[in-house]
């Protein structure tokens, strides 16, 4: 339910910005009565649907070519960090808990068990941004021959 409700997210917040690109030029062509009206074709939408940006343009910079053994190293570093947030997950996390669940209820014990698995939480939040905004997203910026990587800016 997480991932489609995120996927919503997205998609609504592509088509604000494809909204928020389009309709003052197609209002500022109707108000000047000209004859032409640029509307985007259909390809330029499904590219902006699948690229990883946020922000409509009618052409972003692209590679002149894929380079398959970049998008390869990106996904299997992806599978990699999902591997060890496991690893991380089972051996430092789970063991506090189950440990306290063994036990009658405490706050020391439940406040021990928190604290313990602060670290390893943060462990996992940092590897799940590093395989999602940096090579999940670098994987499919490559695959559409998308140019402009700066998604930290």
């Amino acid at each position: 339910r997480f991932i489609v409700i995120l996927e919503q997210v997205r998609l609504i917040m592509k088509a604000h910005s494809f909204i928020r690109e389009n309709v003052p030029r197609v209002l500022s062509s109707v108000k000047d009565k000209s004859g032409t009206v640029h509307i985007p074709r259909i390809s330029q939408y499904l590219y902006f649907l699948f690229a990883p940006t946020l922000i409509y343009r009618d052409n972003y910079p692209r590679n002149p070519t894929i380079r398959w053994g970049y998008v390869a190293t990106k996904f299997a570093q992806v599978l990699g960090s999902l591997f060890y947030a496991y690893y991380i997950f089972v051996r430092l996390c789970i063991p506090q808990f189950r440990n306290s669940s063994q036990e009658t209820f405490n706050l020391r014990g439940l406040v021990l068990c928190i604290f313990n698995s602060i670290l390893p939480g943060v462990l996992i939040l940092f590897l799940v941004f590093f395989a999602f905004l940096h090579c999940w997203l670098n994987a499919f910026a490559e695959m559409l021959r998308f140019a402009d990587r700066m998604f930290y800016k």
